[in-house]
């Protein structure tokens, strides 16, 4: 924290409507283990070591329950709380929940990721007692947290399915508050043609770099767009951290292609913007697997906030959120994602149509604000507060028909000047 962008604006909601706000979350490179911004208390503790086998995960659960419930204490004392709201993974904190629902503070479950699923998209079926067992033991967990909350928040409709299917809930415990991105702050600006690095065509990758998020798929394009179909002047860009990042690197290299691909590590909201901008297509790499199918991927919208097309395995969450601003290719196919990077590469019309309808749908389907209404009403009927509307002001209204700023000399305000920004030219080296 600040950089989980959902629960970061959650706790921009709930300060804005009156409410104090304290965060428990590991450190970040060089944070301190106590600190404010924007009026929200951070406390924090260093992360455990990077897990490695069952061991390892286990312990790593373990540490971070116990830092997170002793800090737990220091805020009781420091601020005092009446809710507890917890992500996953891991599915572990409703122990905590549970402890201190005993003290009459109330639980709320914010359902990022599918643990069983996660598994499964992970290791493959299980095929040992041990591996059976696992599986068990994260189907176990998933149930005592559903059946601990008062409340369950879901990231889109997949998950709120499931919450009722498996946790039992009934439609009035669960809201879906789907991640969607604040076009406040994404929109799309005049690129910085210094990003490119002298390429005439940049493709953007936003996101965690893990086992389960495909992202060597980017290396496997980049390999046959460069070295089979003579596309030297393209490069990749890619924005995140994870643990496969290393590993990542690694294969770059192995692959000949260090002189085309730029990988940025963490990066913050402005240097995420720099990039978005400057890029041709926006990239989805995401195999399908059990999670990844009932997942919403953030970067999609996120690439629709910025006024960027992009490339995707299709998978149902990913189309629910793209809709027509995405092309989509059969998951697994590198030939046919490269085919579809080039038909936008080449293709300045059906590129600029593509950012505009993206930017549109961004503003008037995805944006946070209507998922922010949705979220403060299910933090307020946990208090038995009824809707909880406050903090809503006259910025909430769109300033212009694709919800862009108009003191931004940088901005694109309408969509002209977006298709004529995407049209790139290459007298002037400009992109969108």
């Amino acid at each position: 924290m600040p950089l989980d962008r959902r629960v970061w604006l959650e706790c921009q909601a709930l300060r804005d409507s009156g409410y104090e706000v304290s965060v428990i979350c590991p450190q970040g490179p060089g944070d301190p283990t106590y600190h404010v911004v924007d009026g929200v208390a951070l406390y924090k503790y260093p992360p455990a070591p990077e897990a490695e086998g069952l061991a390892g995960f286990a312990y790593e659960f373990a540490y971070s329950w116990i830092r997170t419930a002793l800090l737990s204490l220091t805020v009781r004392r420091e601020r005092g709380f009446d809710v507890i709201q917890a992500c996953n993974p891991p599915d572990t904190f409703w122990l905590l929940a549970l402890l201190w629902k005993a003290r009459g503070v109330r639980f709320v479950f914010d359902h990022h990721d599918l643990n069983p699923e996660l598994f499964l998209s992970r290791f493959g079926a299980p095929t040992t007692p041990v591996e059976h067992a696992e599986l068990a033991v994260l189907r176990w967990l998933e149930r005592c947290t559903f059946r601990t909350a008062d409340h369950v928040i879901s990231t889109n409709e997949s998950f709120k399915e499931i919450a009722q299917e498996r946790g039992g809930l009934a439609e009035h415990d669960v809201t879906v508050v789907r991640s969607g991105p604040d076009t406040r702050s994404m929109y799309p600006r005049r690129p910085d043609p210094d990003v490119r690095g002298g390429a005439s065509h940049l493709l953007a990758y936003l996101g965690i770099m893990g086992p389960q998020d495909g992202v060597e798929s980017v290396l496997h394009l980049m390999d046959e767009l460069v070295h089979r179909r003579g596309r030297t002047s393209v490069r990749a860009v890619l924005l995140g951290f994870g643990d496969s990042l290393e590993s990542l690197r690694q294969e770059c290299t192995r692959l000949d292609l260090d002189d085309h691909v730029e990988f940025t590590g963490r990066v913050g909201p402005d240097e995420i913007a720099r990039y978005l901008n400057a890029a041709d297509v926006g990239l989805g790499p995401d195999p399908r697997t059990p999670m990844n199918d009932l997942s919403t991927m953030n970067k999609t919208m996120e690439y629709m906030a910025f006024g960027l097309p992009s490339v995707a395995f299709d998978l149902k969450e990913t189309r629910i959120s793209g809709a027509d601003s995405v092309l989509y290719v059969p998951p697994g196919d590198i030939g046919a994602f490269a085919d579809a990077v080039e038909q936008l590469l080449d293709d300045d019309d059906l590129r600029a149509g593509m950012a505009v309808r993206g930017r549109r749908r961004a503003v008037s389907v995805l944006d946070w604000r209507p998922q922010r209404k949705a979220y403060l009403r299910a933090i307020g009927s946990v208090l038995g507060r009824g809707k909880i509307e406050s903090g809503q002001t006259a910025a909430d209204a769109l300033e212009n028909e694709l919800g862009v700023p108009t003191d931004d000399e940088t901005a694109l305000t309408n969509e002209a000047d977006l298709r004529a920004a995407v049209r790139r030219s290459d007298a002037t080296g400009g992109a969108a």
